[in-house]
């Protein structure tokens, strides 16, 4: 491997790598929220409205903190490179919705989702195959590389997707997205070292990032941080051997921004309506409907992914 940075002990190189990333993000983040666009309230969300006039897109801020840590402190690897600029673009992307004017359109970013994905499925199945760890069990399925890269391409798209939408509770899907990555750094210390390096440098910017975004939050992280958040979540599952441990994993991000799209298609392309008297994002459902605080809605849904996480890893790592 190569090290841009002169340390050679791996461990004093994890251990600064991430303490230098929440270092760093930390004074970034403080110093040019300013700068970020301003949030126009969300018209149809519960306490959408508290949200207007708040700086939006600190993913920007996220992602080039991250990126540059990643490049200074991870052992060198131009899969990992690709990795890094491949968020920077689904970041970029976010970011330039966050700071227009008029929404880019449901089609448009679907299209620019879809090319990521397609560019990180091929990148990962060019650096490690096609093989397919079914959880649980030491059966390891030789699956053909166009169809690992289809499977691939959906679960990225999903990943997207699902982070986004559940983004719109202060804290709540940052705090999803820290669990379900710590889980996956733990599986990636068996496959790739230096990639969960590079987890864990994420999950210290986010850290960092909920200084500020903690209930009743400064800023957002909007789409340029979610979108970004939930394409590299994505890789790391698929890095640590066992993609299909991303539906455990991450089950409550899932339920919580899927049904949602889910309940949306069906009704637009298939006019079939399901879960009529279920508000979607079910973060909406449970404070419109059932009278959860922020900070209730925040507490439960991570104790749950919690939860669910110590039940997948504990067998996984005994």
């Amino acid at each position: 491997m190569l090290y841009l940075l002169p340390i050679e002990n791996t461990r004093l190189l994890a251990l600064t790598g991430i303490l230098a990333a929440f270092a760093a993000a930390f004074p970034v983040i403080q110093l040019c929220q300013g700068r970020l666009p301003r949030d126009g309230g969300r018209k149809y969300a519960v306490n959408g409205a508290l949200s207007r006039g708040k700086p939006r897109g600190a993913g920007l801020l996220m992602v080039l903190v991250f990126t540059a840590c990643g490049i200074l402190f991870a052992p060198f690897s131009a899969e990992n490179l690709i990795y890094l600029l491949l968020t920077v673009g689904a970041m970029l992307s976010g970011y330039l919705d966050d700071a227009s004017e008029t929404p880019w359109g449901e089609y448009k970013k679907g299209l620019i989702d879809l090319a990521l994905a397609l560019a990180g499925a091929f990148t990962y199945v060019n650096f490690n195959g096609s093989a397919l760890q079914i959880p649980f069990t030491d059966i390891v399925l030789a699956l053909p590389r166009w169809l690992f890269i289809l499977l691939a391409v959906v679960l990225i798209w999903a990943s997207i997707n699902v982070t986004n939408c559940s983004d719109g509770v202060d804290g709540l899907s940052g705090s999803l997205s820290v669990v379900t990555l710590s889980s996956f750094l733990f599986l990636c210390l068996r496959t790739d070292r230096s990639f969960s390096l590079l987890v864990g440098m994420l999950v210290a910017v986010i850290l960092a990032y909920h200084w500020f975004n903690a209930s009743p939050s400064s800023l957002m992280m909007g789409d340029a941080g979610s979108r970004a958040l939930g394409l590299f979540i994505a890789f790391a599952a698929l890095k640590s051997g066992s993609p299909l441990l991303y539906i455990p994993l991450a089950l409550v991000l899932i339920l919580d921004g899927g049904l949602g799209m889910a309940k949306i298609s069906l009704k637009r392309f298939l006019k079939i309506s399901i879960l009529k008297n279920i508000r979607t994002p079910l973060h909406d459902h449970v404070r419109k409907n059932k009278g959860w605080s922020d900070t209730q809605v925040v507490f439960r849904f991570v104790i749950m992914q919690i939860a669910l996480c110590f039940a997948v890893l504990a067998p996984l790592l005994g």
